[in-house]
């Protein structure tokens, strides 16, 4: 008999750029769980699809076009969604981008903004919104809530040429440690997520290319790169009453890259 402290049934989730890659497979993962889904993304083709495949499994589904970087935007996508929805009982702050690589001494302030206004500032503008409506609900009687960031390994590893990407990353740890303390006290978890080599849109001119293949490959145990669906298990434990008393933790899905 499945544990019923998994069952999402009920439960309505938001992912930020939930329409692909990692994103969509955590929306898949809790879709497959019960849960209901608002999901956000940038590019309407993308939006629709996702939002076809989400349904398949049955659930409510409300895909919304939202510039997390735009505060404004942010505001009102969750104010439709909890409209529609009624609730928001895990919010998935998902959504980034990457920089050109450039050396250090050469990054330009527009590209190290822009990076840190999407992967930072989206999610603060994501995560105060929806924690906002869940320390609403506990102060009415209704306790409890999950933030889950997606971060990157690259917070933690010294990623070279990448260092507005990796200080937005790293930001993301602090700020959810901090959301744990804070929120706990309304029964609001907080956890982050690091992913690695994940073959994505992100990543999509590194896969297949033989010299980045041939370096970095090798470096991780599982000798494969990551793929969307490796976050709907985890996804899943974090929007369940199966993780209530797990918090401030940072989880790298990676294949053992970082220990090797």
């Amino acid at each position: 008999m499945p544990n019923p402290a998994f069952d999402l049934t009920g439960k309505v989730a938001l992912v930020t750029g939930g329409n692909g890659g990692i994103g969509l497979g955590m929306a898949e993962g809790l879709a497959a769980a019960g849960a209901d889904l608002v999901i956000w993304g940038s590019n309407p083709a993308k939006l629709a699809a996702a939002e076809a495949t989400l349904a398949a499994h049955g659930r409510r589904v409300l895909a919304q076009r939202c510039d997390v970087a735009d505060e404004a935007a942010v505001e009102a996508a969750v104010a439709t969604a909890l409209e529609a929805m009624g609730r928001i009982d895990a919010c998935f702050a998902n959504a980034g981008i990457t920089q050109p690589a450039a050396r250090f001494h050469e990054l330009s302030t527009a590209d190290w903004r822009r990076v840190l206004s999407v992967n930072l500032d989206g999610a603060f503008f994501t995560l105060r919104a929806a924690s906002r409506h869940m320390v609403g609900r506990a102060e009415a009687g209704d306790p409890g809530g999950r933030l889950v960031t997606v971060s990157s390994t690259a917070a933690v590893h010294g990623a070279a040429r990448h260092q507005a990407y990796a200080a937005s990353k790293g930001a993301l740890l602090a700020m959810t440690r901090a959301l744990a303390v804070e929120l706990a006290r309304h029964g609001i978890t907080a956890n982050a997520i690091l992913p690695g080599w994940i073959a994505t849109d992100m990543t999509a001119a590194r896969v297949g290319d033989p010299k980045f293949e041939g370096a970095v490959l090798p470096r991780i145990p599982l000798r494969r790169w990551g793929t969307g669906d490796d976050f709907a298990g985890i996804a899943a434990y974090l929007a369940s009453d199966a993780s209530r008393y797990h918090t401030g933790d940072a989880f790298v899905i990676d294949g053992a890259y970082t220990i090797f």
